[in-house]
């Protein structure tokens, strides 16, 4: 056995940390190398979703940097837990685990001779479907192993929709039937989406789970009254135990794919069998979708994701971190929340971006990294406008006090000081919708958005109130606080 045969796994590794900074995560460090033989580099991961995953994600990927590392044409084939490693009649029996058998296409191998360039690698795997049966043209959306309950990030904004899926999934069909959670885009729904199937998944691997976009459902269906194939189709969406369904909004306008729908939600409904939604709006707030619907959906617990606060912004930045196999300093991660507070994708996005960096630059992820990477001015930073800043210069230039601006008063010379406090925060400083309602005597999110809106609305139509929002703003700046 070489030694190079043995460094093959661990060079690929770097070779993807290096060149798929978005396709990395820290469990690939736990799949287990079973050896080269054949054309193939045979790798075990420790579950049949890892398996999967890798299977429909990492192939190319996998397939590139075994041979970038090795220097010849390596197939890489992903097993789980369970599977049998088939092998070829001549084949050498695999060693045991983390050992390599010599590969048979290397580049001058023993004895200084090359494979011959008739001999071809076999073809890479595909994935399973969540179904049984053979896969087919019907694919479904890919579990994702980061999906999981235990790296969801709870907080304020999604403790009830993280609760009610854990429900779900410990009694599907029984617990809360049909289960809706709705928020905006990036906020954590196909995660939740996803944990339940993982979850269902591993404590009862026979059930029948199909994953899919609403999108999907409506394109096979149309496929469906095209071809004369609706009884396939009913049976694929309808003999299952679970239906899970991301983006159910596209519904709307749909005349006749919410009929359908509405039939094959009575069905799974009826037959006790779990439907999971998930949506960018409530369902009574989806345009054009039918009453009938509506009602239906609205039957058993429809939940809400909201933007993260700061501190769990936070929290959510450490986790994409650690499964990218990171260590963030406290102070980067707070930097990043503070910059970042629209979604979590955006969040994950920057992770991907220090790591990035830090790897082209060779660099620790610091403070000073992160303020390059982001875009930020250290300097610029340091003059950050604080929250009291605005406060006084308001308070001030209105005749106010600081209590008036948080009590619950709404006569309008209260009302427009707070606004203009809102606005003016939200324009300069990083703190998110929430955060500067708590200043303002816990006032939520909307109230906020609402203030900015009335704010830049007013500006537009009233030149004496552009001027002393300009005004405002000059004094903040004469205080050298931005």
């Amino acid at each position: 056995m070489q030694a190079t045969d043995r460094q093959v796994w661990s060079g690929m590794l770097e070779h993807l940390r290096v060149h798929k900074h978005d396709l990395c995560r820290q469990w690939f460090e736990e799949i287990e190398p079973l050896g080269i033989a054949a054309g193939q580099l045979r790798l075990r991961a420790h579950s049949n979703v890892h398996r999967d995953y890798l299977r429909r994600e990492c192939v190319e990927s996998f397939n590139d940097a075994a041979g970038s590392v090795s220097g010849c044409l390596l197939a890489v084939q992903f097993y789980g837990p369970d599977d049998e490693v088939e092998r070829a009649p001549d084949e050498p029996s695999l060693p045991a685990a983390n050992g390599f058998v010599e590969p048979s296409l290397r580049r001058g191998g023993p004895g200084g001779r090359s494979a011959p360039e008739t001999t071809r690698a076999p073809r890479p795997a595909v994935s399973w479907p969540l179904t049984s049966g053979p896969k087919s043209r019907f694919d479904q959306l890919t579990l994702n192993p980061d999906y999981a309950f235990d790296n969801f990030v709870r907080g304020p904004n999604s403790q009830l929709a993280h609760a009610a899926a854990l429900g779900v999934a410990a009694n599907p069909g029984r617990a809360y039937n049909p289960y809706f959670v709705h928020g905006g885009v990036g906020l954590g729904k196909t995660h939740l989406l996803q944990a339940i199937c993982l979850k269902v998944q591993t404590e009862a691997p026979d059930s029948r789970i199909h994953y899919t976009s609403c999108e999907a459902f409506m394109t096979q269906f149309i496929d469906a009254v095209q071809e004369g194939e609706m009884t396939a189709f009913r049976h694929r969406f309808r003999d299952v135990d679970m239906l899970v369904i991301d983006d159910i909004h596209f519904l709307a306008k749909r005349d006749r794919t919410q009929e359908e729908f509405f039939h094959t939600f009575n069905s799974l409904y009826q037959a006790h069998k779990q439907i999971v939604l998930s949506s960018d709006a409530a369902p009574e707030d989806i345009p054009d979708l039918e009453d009938r619907l509506v009602s239906r959906f609205k039957w058993g617990l429809v939940t809400e994701v909201s933007p993260p606060d700061y501190e769990t912004r936070i929290e959510i930045v450490k986790q994409k971190a650690r499964l990218r196999g990171l260590s963030l300093p406290t102070d980067v991660a707070a930097h990043v929340a503070a910059r970042l507070d629209t979604n979590i994708r955006e969040l994950e996005g920057a992770v991907v971006k220090l790591q990035a960096v830090a790897s082209m630059e060779k660099r620790p992820i610091d403070l000073a990294l992160a303020a390059a990477a982001l875009g930020d001015n250290p300097q610029k930073a340091d003059k950050q406008v604080q929250i009291q800043s605005i406060i006084t210069a308001v308070t001030d230039y209105y005749g106010v006090k600081i209590t008036d601006l948080q009590s619950k008063r709404r006569q309008r010379s209260i009302a427009l000081p707070r606004q203009v406090c809102m606005f003016l925060a939200r324009r300069h400083t990083r703190f998110s919708l929430e955060e500067i309602g708590g200043y303002f005597g816990g006032r939520d999110h909307t109230t906020v958005m609402h203030a900015v809106k009335t704010v830049e609305g007013r500006c537009d139509v009233d030149t004496d109130f552009a001027k002393a929002m300009s005004t405002l703003e000059g004094q903040l700046k004469l205080q050298n606080v931005v």
